[in-house]
């Protein structure tokens, strides 16, 4: 176990690598999608042998949790006892699968692409993929929307939670959070079928992006001022409109995203062909288009590396003393 800590700087910095250079490759088995594949064989068994809903979505939360969890940890304590750098070649890939920055950015992009060719069935099909909203009859103005507020919602819980789990815990920490993200994303839905047995999930997943949300909100504040943005808007709206959003923590990025590069987010969107009105983030001082776009990526790299610099100061001086 000594060697899984003491190596974690250099695995936290070679997985950003690896990240940033390759993102997720589509032939890598991706272990989020062994998550998935549990949630799927757990619900309906935990549903016919589990009479109440809300035990029942408990009881999927902690054994998907927890298995994922003690999994990785003998995944990864078993390749250290073979050899170091087996284990560290091992931390260094779980700790990869955890990191998102780069797909983020390359499923953003073929929105944002499509929109310049004035492809709008392409956008419209790329974004589909990366949001939960009905695409199929937005229109550009729409789209840029949509793209914007994925890429500054993800920042959090696909970029910087993940990165403090691994900076804390390593990558069964950073694979626990994953998992509980993993089941908010499949069951934590306000609907008859999961109401009551996604509640815990979704719950756990609100605690668990708390404070991550809300730091990544800083740092974007942070920034934009240094990349030549409004780093006292990021903050006026961030303070401001942070809570117009059902969710409490995705309108913390949102609004500093949109404070800082001068557009407004939020508004109607279609579910499932029914409107749903939510509160606007943000003034329309600035278009949402492509410029607006490649701001908000410049945020989610700019807080992921001013991140990286923080950790790695602090790790200095706590060498140093």
């Amino acid at each position: 176990m000594t060697g899984t800590f003491s190596d974690t700087l250099t695995v936290v910095i070679a997985a950003i690598l690896l990240d940033l250079l390759l993102g997720d490759p589509r032939w890598f088995p991706h272990p989020v999608v062994g998550i998935g594949r549990l949630v799927t064989f757990l619900e309906p068994r935990l549903r016919r042998f589990i009479p109440s809903e809300s035990m029942a979505g408990i009881l999927l939360l902690v054994m998907t949790v927890g298995i994922t969890f003690g999994l990785s940890l003998a995944v990864l304590l078993g390749a250290y006892a073979l050899n170091r750098a087996v284990g560290f070649a091992v931390a260094v890939v779980l700790s990869w699968s955890c990191l998102a920055a780069r797909s983020l950015h390359r499923e953003s992009r073929l929105v944002a692409d499509a929109l310049v060719r004035g492809d709008l069935d392409g956008a419209r099909r790329s974004l589909s993929f990366i949001v939960g909203r009905d695409t199929a009859a937005l229109e550009e103005p729409e789209i840029w929307r949509g793209v914007v507020e994925t890429v500054a919602e993800n920042t959090s819980d696909g970029v910087i939670a993940p990165l403090c789990c691994l900076m804390l815990g390593g990558p069964p920490l950073a694979l626990a959070y994953k998992a509980v993200n993993t089941l908010d994303s499949m069951v934590g839905y306000k609907n008859e079928k999961y109401l009551r047995f996604g509640r815990a999930s979704a719950r756990c997943d609100d605690l668990l992006n708390w404070m991550p949300a809300r730091l990544t909100g800083l740092l974007m504040v942070v920034t934009a001022t240094l990349a030549g943005f409004s780093g006292r808007d990021a903050w006026r709206i961030m303070l401001r409109d942070g809570r117009n959003h059902s969710s409490p923590n995705s309108g913390i990025p949102e609004a500093a995203a949109a404070g800082a590069l001068g557009v407004q987010l939020g508004g109607t969107n279609f579910y499932f062909g029914k409107p749903v009105a939510k509160p606007t983030i943000g003034d329309p001082d600035k278009p949402l288009d492509l410029p607006a776009y490649r701001g908000a990526v410049r945020l989610m790299y700019g807080s992921l590396f001013l991140l990286v610099g923080v950790w790695l100061v602090v790790r200095m001086v706590a060498v140093c003393r």
